[in-house]
């Protein structure tokens, strides 16, 4: 991370802690490589009300140097993270949390530019949910969907995830894999479910899992964070293949005691739980044993040598074909259908062809995340996104006098 992005992202958080009464509340941030920036946080808060955790890795010398050049205060503190187990985000949120002040304790990535009303609107969620909602994701927008094909795409799977299928999750009461980053938690509910597994590197989904099975629910927020996606195919891979990996680790941890697992989640819970988790990760390495499937068959029948194909044949091969054509077409209407009016005029629309490539390397992630849940389950393989995201002006709304477009909660962060 650059130590001039560090001062100047030191400075806007403090800009931005204003005049907001309400119960104490921590905001953690975690880094996950170099080349990040640190958060501006988006809401107005009583300075004497804040508790932020600046958590860096005790050897960052060059981010924490630029943070100490901040005088940042009283209400903000750098916590280093010493080199013991695990270097792991979930390890330096959990050791963090145990010097946290608040009742709320909300994290955010060192990318993320969340929305100016984020936090208050977190807060009114939690005053007015009861005490049994536990936790709220906030939406994911990609900034900087133009700058390759991969970032487009991956701004186009966000949008379906946290715009359609996560909100339709917590409408319908079922568990939710969280995001990692814009979660918003009740101190006591997150305490009561063991926090963070220091271990697992998809702490999120983890938890998620945990609150719902401990009986709390999981909210969402209109307010989005805007973060960039990785742009090289070799960091988007990294942070794809980390991704697969926690998500075999959550799984493997849940299904040691499958009984007790059903139990805890209920049958829908249960069923959720293994489309969410197990579903992802089985697609992802099959898909293109089905293109391989596909291909055997239709050279067989072209060869001439067989007079007859069977029923099944014909059968298996067509909804081989189905099945990836629906996948595709549905990955696209869910992403398109979350997009606001200006993502859909920034995305390159002939980059939605190259959506079975995306998949493709997908598959590879997996593939790769199954070895390394075999040779080094605990790396965490660090992902750099880009210093300086580009993140346009959103749109001005037709039927809002002077406003912005607020399509799927989706606003602009700065």
């Amino acid at each position: 991370m650059a130590p001039g992005a560090a001062a100047a992202a030191g400075r806007e958080f403090r800009r931005r802690a204003a005049d907001l009464h309400h119960p104490d509340r921590a905001a953690q941030r975690s880094r996950d490589g170099p080349g990040h920036r640190f958060p501006d946080f988006g809401a107005a808060l009583a300075q004497s009300r804040l508790d932020i955790k600046y958590v860096c890795e005790a050897e960052d010398e060059a981010t924490i140097a630029a943070l100490l050049a901040q005088h940042l205060g009283p209400d903000s503190e750098i916590v280093r993270i010493p080199n013991f187990g695990p270097r792991t985000k979930p390890k330096a949120l959990q050791y963090a949390l145990q010097g946290a002040r608040g009742s709320l304790v909300a994290v955010y990535d060192a990318e993320d530019k969340p929305a100016p009303g984020q936090l208050h609107e977190a807060w009114n969620a939690f005053c007015n949910g009861g005490p049994k909602l536990g936790c709220l994701q906030a939406p994911l927008a990609i900034a900087n969907l133009r700058s390759s094909w991969t970032a487009g795409l991956f701004a186009l799977e966000y949008s379906g995830l946290f715009r359609i299928l996560v909100p339709f999750l917590a409408r319908t009461g079922m568990p939710i894999p969280l995001g990692g980053t814009s979660n918003h938690f009740r101190r006591s509910a997150l305490e009561e479910v063991g926090g963070w597994d220091p271990h697992n590197v998809t702490e999120d989904a983890d938890l998620g899992m945990r609150l719902y099975a401990n009986g709390y629910r999981t909210g969402t927020l209109h307010s989005a964070t805007v973060e960039s996606a990785p742009v090289s195919l070799d960091v988007w891979t990294r942070q794809r293949t980390r991704w697969f990996k926690g998500w075999a680790q959550t799984w493997l941890v849940a299904m040691r005691h499958p009984v007790k697992t059903c139990r805890s989640l209920g049958a829908c819970g249960f069923v959720v739980f293994q489309l969410m988790i197990a579903g992802m990760l089985v697609s992802a390495l099959a898909h293109p044993l089905m293109f391989v499937f596909i291909a055997l068959t239709m050279a067989w029948l072209a060869s001439g040598g067989q007079p007859h194909v069977s029923t099944l044949h014909h059968v298996l091969m067509w909804t081989d074909i189905a099945n990836i054509g629906g996948s595709y077409l549905t990955f696209i209407a869910t992403g398109w259908r979350g997009f606001t009016g200006h993502e859909r005029t920034r995305l390159k629309r002939r980059w939605l062809l190259l959506t079975p490539a995306y998949w493709l390397l997908m598959s590879y992630a997996g593939w790769r995340a199954l070895k390394q849940l075999a040779t080094n389950t605990h790396l965490w393989e660090k992902t750099p996104h880009p210093v300086s995201p580009e993140w346009a002006a959103v749109a001005p709304s037709a039927d809002a006098a002077g406003g912005v477009e607020r399509v799927k909660g989706i606003e602009p962060s700065s």
